[in-house]
């Protein structure tokens, strides 16, 4: 084991430092230097243009309130859901789980297309219904504000906050509110001096991990900020990157600097705040005992505005993307409209070349991404758990680097390091960002089989005769196969969906299904997008199926 991770160790820290060190120390070198190429003459010019930009200081306020507006919006929700979950009797708790995990699986840009195909306001699908229905022309929503920018986000990292409260808020003693309660506090009394103090190191966490993703965030941003003329740092990035006549790659990285430095610091907060929940731990030793909560009247009543979140998060994306498929142009539900409908808008892009490119891309990248990723992250995870030495925890805490670093600030730094290669502009900067941005996805669920495999299956096996390879590959393999399956359904979906790191690295002939959608709504295109939409989630579904499926008879041999 020694003589493994002696040689292990010192290779995969190289990989993988390489993967998530090397874009951001070629970022913060990009920022010092004039352009792309120019790395022999240093400046701070671009710090003094980007910070001393009077437009700047109103894009760090609109990021200020939008991070801490989708904090607040996911992390409310996601207490309120957590304590019906495991503290009530509402009934049909499986809709929890759902929640939980199914939005994640829809691409964020897509959910925010939805809401913008519903609440734009001249032709969003709702403002003419109401108009038909109310008779009031001055009726209109409009999702293309600061407020609309934070429902959306709000709604997307909903499930990321109720993954990190549930688990606390199951594991409370609920003695502790019985006694208050005993001590004559009322309901109200007990859930603001008991409960939520109680509950306070996972509630920050949950809202300081919600931050870190919305700062990162740029599919929100993009499709519902830009119109409206709001931006944010990851807007103001492409911006700056993607458009204009002069593109300014150290203005770029200038800022993305300061992205950077926020999102490390956050993650630092998030990590004491998780380390101090020890303190607060209420489940020991001496005796658990988790009660139930009947809400009697109420509990219907509370079903029903889970239903319709449950709607919102998960039905209503996919309908409206459907539905605006197949409609000529954008027109509320009518029998006119559903006399119009047709395949014109799914024609159109089976005859376009630039969107068949970037289904083969995206394919080629979720498939074969998805599967060197996996690689990668086997051998990671069997250095992480097997071998426990001071290089394994290196390796462990710089895998898990790349996770709080907005993709866009990512993919300009791997930008300043591919344009000094053959492989910029090519589909393998894309890939190499891919795995490098969502290595993670892979280690974590490899990690957890890893632990649950005892080490005396392998010495058994060696005992009898068997070889280091052999072991591995009819002992370890097939126990391994549900981690292995989880981890590629999880980051082939990332790759099939991502749009972030794509808008930077995305060149001509290697378009990506988001950018390309991302592009039909610039120009909007929306049957097009809607239709481009649903093929990727077509896409997306078939290849969770087909893992699954594969996983199954995998585990059966």
């Amino acid at each position: 084991m020694k003589k493994q991770g002696a040689i292990l160790s010192p290779t995969l820290i190289a990989i993988v430092g390489f993967l998530t060190v090397c874009p951001i120390l070629m970022l913060a070198l990009g920022s010092f230097s004039e352009g792309l190429g120019a790395f022999g003459t240093l400046t701070t010019a671009k710090y003094v243009s980007a910070y001393t930009d009077p437009e700047f200081a109103k894009i760090i306020i609109n990021t200020v309130i939008f991070t801490l507006g989708s904090a607040f919006v996911a992390t409310a929700l996601a207490l309120f859901l957590a304590y019906l979950n495991t503290r009530t009797n509402v009934p049909f708790k499986f809709l929890f789980q759902i929640i939980s995990l199914v939005p994640m699986m829809v691409p964020h840009i897509l959910f925010a297309v939805s809401w913008a195909l519903l609440l734009n306001p001249t032709n969003g699908m709702l403002n003419i219904f109401l108009r038909q229905i109310l008779g009031f022309d001055a009726i209109s929503l409009n999702i293309y504000t600061l407020k609309g920018m934070i429902l959306v986000e709000g709604l997307l990292d909903l499930p990321i906050a109720y993954l990190v409260i549930a688990p606390a808020m199951s594991s409370f003693d609920v003695s502790l509110e019985e006694s208050s309660r005993v001590c004559g506090a009322s309901n109200w009394r007990t859930l603001f001096r008991i409960t939520l103090p109680v509950l306070r190191p996972a509630i920050l966490a949950a809202a300081t991990l919600v931050i870190v993703r919305s700062m990162a965030s740029f599919a929100v941003p993009s499709v519902i900020g830009m119109p409206g003329r709001i931006y944010v740092l990851a807007t103001h990035i492409y911006r700056v990157v993607a458009t204009g006549y002069a593109t300014d790659y150290g203005l770029a990285a200038a800022v993305g600097m300061s992205a950077l430095v926020a999102s490390i610091t956050l993650i630092f907060v998030y990590r004491r705040l998780t380390k101090e929940g020890e303190k607060y731990v209420t489940v020991t030793s001496r005796g658990y005992r988790p009660s139930t909560i009947y809400l009697k009247g109420a509990r219907y009543p509370l079903f029903g505005i889970v239903g319709i979140l449950s709607f919102i998060l998960i039905v209503l994306p996919v309908a409206v993307l459907f539905y605006t498929s197949l409609i000529p142009y954008s027109m509320a539900p009518s029998a006119k409209a559903f006399a119009s409908m047709s395949w014109r808008h799914y024609l159109a892009v089976l005859n376009d070349p630039v969107s068949l490119l970037s289904l083969k891309n995206s394919l080629l990248l979720g498939v074969g991404g998805a599967t060197l990723g996996m690689v990668l992250s086997f051998f990671v995870a069997y250095t992480i758990v097997k071998i426990r030495s001071k290089a394994s925890g290196f390796l462990e805490s710089l895998s898990f680097l790349s996770f709080s670093f907005p993709g866009i600030v990512v993919g300009i730094g791997f930008m300043w390091f591919f344009v000094q290669t053959p492989l910029y502009s090519t589909i393998w900067a894309l890939l190499i960002g891919y795995i490098a941005t969502y290595l993670p996805y892979g280690i974590r669920p490899l990690t957890s089989a890893f632990v649950q495999i005892h080490g005396n299956l392998e010495e058994s096996s060696r005992v009898c005769g068997g070889g280091p390879l052999y072991t591995m590959r009819r002992i370890v393999l097939p126990l391994l196969v549900p981690g292995i399956v989880s981890g590629w359904i999880l980051m082939a979906t990332m790759f099939v969906r991502e749009l972030s790191l794509s808008v930077v690295l995305s060149r001509p002939g290697t378009e990506v299904l988001a950018v390309q959608i991302l592009r039909f709504a610039e120009d909007g295109l929306w049957g097009r997008l809607s239709a481009l939409g649903i093929l990727m989630i077509f896409i997306s579904t078939t290849l969770v199926l087909t893992a699954s499926l594969i996983g199954k008879r995998l585990t059966k041999i």
